[in-house]
């Protein structure tokens, strides 16, 4: 788990996304309940107090508050790095180039249970979506070149998302008439996984890694 100093520095990233006037702070504000509503812009009117970056930060972490999670953060725990002030990695977004950002966005709402984060642009040209801890990003393109690309892959995996019960997930988009191209299958390498195309030919697979036992 994240040390106590390295979310305090992720809050004070996002008052400085706010005040540069970055439109990803949308995104991050409408985490709270009572930000839902909010478009990029109003988010950027608004006041960002470090206090409320803060709990920004403590929801996005799964806790109820900043007092929450200080409460369950181990501020002793070792930096990971000898220098703790180096750079951190703390997670990749796959971004899909699509031919059309709205619809692809209700593709990924109505049939794989993922919710709007944002939607940019008129017309929309760029969106994220997100379901869980998993997100991705929309991003508008003329034309995709995945004929050309998948000629010679019999699949051409764009994204991969590790799932909890990935048998169940399955399931849940069969249900809805998802299309997949790969059904279940046990990996030789240990994972179960199937894959899921959409409208505009990106696979993304979902997978469920085989732990080691204790």
């Amino acid at each position: 788990m994240p040390s106590i100093e390295t979310y305090r520095k992720q809050a004070k990233l996002l008052v400085r996304w706010h005040r540069d006037r970055n439109y990803s702070i949308g995104e991050k504000l409408r985490l709270l309940e009572r930000y839902r509503h909010l478009t990029d812009v109003d988010a950027l009117d608004m006041a960002m107090p470090l206090t409320l970056a803060q709990e920004i930060v403590a929801v996005e972490a799964g806790f109820r508050d900043w007092a929450a999670l200080k409460a369950g953060s181990d501020v002793s725990m070792p930096p990971l790095r000898a220098d703790a002030s180096g750079p951190m990695l703390a997670g990749a977004v796959p971004i899909l180039f699509v031919r059309d950002v709205a619809a692809a966005a209700a593709f990924y709402e109505s049939k794989l249970g993922f919710h709007m984060d944002f939607l940019h642009g008129k017309p929309p040209f760029y969106a994220s979506l997100s379901r869980d801890s998993a997100c991705l990003h929309l991003r508008f393109v003329h034309q995709t070149n995945f004929t050309e690309l998948a000629a010679g892959e019999s699949s051409l995996i764009l994204a991969t998302i590790e799932v909890a019960n990935v048998k169940a997930l399955f399931e849940e988009f069969e249900a809805r008439g998802v299309e997949c191209p790969q059904r279940l299958v046990r990996q030789p390498w240990g994972g179960l996984d199937f894959h899921v195309r959409d409208p505009d030919g990106n696979v993304i697979s979902f997978v469920e890694f085989r732990r080691p036992s204790a």
